[in-house]
């Protein structure tokens, strides 16, 4: 039974890794930080299945200890601060988390257990101001936000660890990836929270920023196993993982509003407050290699993801109500 340590294990893609993990026979242990209320509401179908340690990413004598304690085969590194708007707030601990974390847990590797091998989340927001479209393994960055700068650092010191102390270590460089467990603060569940509660009649309209930006968007459960099959692969490598589609916030507000038989334009408001300081008008991807390379293909659909997505709000607040 081979062992997963998974940072980050309680948001959105930990939770879905989890239980990929959990079906491929692993035993599956999770980083969480000691909190006063931990947020476990992703894993409580699976809590019994795994195990979860007290680990910080700030802190290398913590991550040293989980790791000479766990042994892991593999580790997964999605843990980060993630909100893009936030990272503009607190830059400091953006980088601290999204970028220092990164060569904590790989000094860790290095000094403690070598051979394990290590994925590292890259994101698209990496691509920034986009220098090519659509963006490929060999497109030049130009990140837009600290979240962005903390993202290159950390994808950058991977490739570095791999080529200088030949770590198994790859970066995933994933475009945007959405589902019902997506935190309420990212826009995607922002619209398709806002629609179920204007339709049930708890909200009246729903506030957003640049409704022309575009974004390359999949199903979260989809790109977790594009994780997993890079990790399988005899040779490490970094992959671009999306879509190859592209869609507007525009166009994710009518899908989720028409969904409830809503016309958006009825209560969708533009608000400044809401534009970020330098923004990312579009990030597509060209996935071609990790379909060639690895026979990795999305499954569910931009429609069917954002429907899925509505009827989760849907059901979660008429249970509230």
């Amino acid at each position: 039974m081979p062992t997963a340590l998974i940072t980050g294990i309680t948001g959105q893609d930990g939770s879905y890794l989890a239980e990929l993990l959990l079906e491929k026979g692993y035993r599956v242990v999770g980083v969480a930080r000691r909190t006063s209320s931990p947020i476990y509401w992703r894993l409580e179908h699976i809590l019994d299945k795994i195990e979860i340690v007290s680990g910080d990413l700030h802190d290398i004598g913590s991550i040293i200890r989980v790791i000479q304690e766990i042994q892991p085969d593999e580790i997964y590194n999605l843990a980060a601060q993630s909100f893009v708007s936030t990272s503009w707030n607190q830059p400091i601990l953006t980088a601290e988390t999204t970028g220092m974390g990164v060569v904590r847990l790989l000094e860790a590797i290095k000094l403690t257990k070598p051979d394990t091998k290590f994925y590292q989340a890259s994101s698209s927001e990496m691509f920034g101001k986009v220098q090519e479209t659509p963006q490929t393994e060999t497109t030049i960055f130009y990140p837009r936000s600290p979240y962005g700068v903390a993202k290159v650092y950390g994808h950058y010191i991977t490739v570095n660890y791999r080529e200088s102390y030949d770590i198994h270590a790859v970066s995933g460089i994933l475009f945007n990836h959405e589902s019902p467990r997506r935190g309420i603060e990212f826009v995607t569940r922002k619209v398709t929270d806002g629609a179920a509660r204007i339709k049930l009649e708890i909200a009246n309209e729903l506030r957003l920023g640049n409704l022309e930006s575009k974004r390359d968007w999949g199903f979260a459960k989809d790109y977790v196993r594009a994780m997993w099959m890079m990790m399988q692969r005899e040779t490490p490598k970094d992959y671009v993982i999306g879509t190859g589609e592209t869609h507007s916030i525009r166009e994710l507000c009518e899908l989720a509003f028409g969904h409830l038989n809503l016309d958006y334009q009825d209560f969708v408001k533009k608000d400044p407050r809401f534009y970020r300081p330098a923004e990312v008008d579009l990030l597509l991807a060209d996935p071609a290699l990790a379909r060639e390379e690895l026979g990795w293909e999305p499954e569910v659909s931009f429609k069917e993801m954002v429907e899925m997505m509505v009827d989760a709000d849907m059901e979660r607040l008429e249970k509230a109500k």
